[in-house]
């Protein structure tokens, strides 16, 4: 986990940005489990515990920003927004076990954009997302003893 607190704090004073203590919290907060989405809304919560006068906004906008310089990965599910550390690979796509929360990344053959766009008369695809949902076998072999 301190690597990938180390490569984030150099890759934060790259952009010219501060390395806050805050900023460090959030980090860790995610960095613990890098293979699992947590809610921003516990992060938020158990942020503003320790920093009563961080805001709201504050870890929302700074995730956002983190995840623009690839560093956690932002997803809406369940019209709850979840983060996680990024994977390091460039493009990818996930399994997501519904019991524990595990992420595992799946290999996909290309998409090819065009057949979307004939679909969609003067449309330009600029990116997509693909996972997968279920049950992972730890949690299979778990339910079945």
């Amino acid at each position: 986990m301190e690597e990938l607190i180390e490569q984030t704090q150099a890759l934060l004073r790259q952009h010219h940005l501060r390395w806050t203590k805050q900023r460090k919290k959030m980090i860790e907060s995610v960095a613990q489990h890098p293979d699992r989405y947590f809610n921003i809304v516990e992060i938020d919560q158990y942020l503003r515990e320790q920093y009563p006068g961080l805001s709201h906004d504050t870890i929302y906008r700074n995730f956002k920003e983190f995840e623009k310089l690839g560093i956690v990965e932002l997803r809406q599910h369940n019209d709850q927004m979840q983060v996680k550390f990024a994977c390091d690979a460039a493009h990818h796509h996930h399994f997501i076990c519904d019991q524990c929360g595990k992420v595992q990344e799946i290999k996909m053959p290309p998409v090819d954009s065009s057949f979307f766009e004939k679909q969609l008369p003067g449309a330009k695809i600029t990116g997509h997302r693909f996972e997968l949902h279920g049950i992972c076998a730890d949690c299979r072999a778990k339910s079945s003893q």
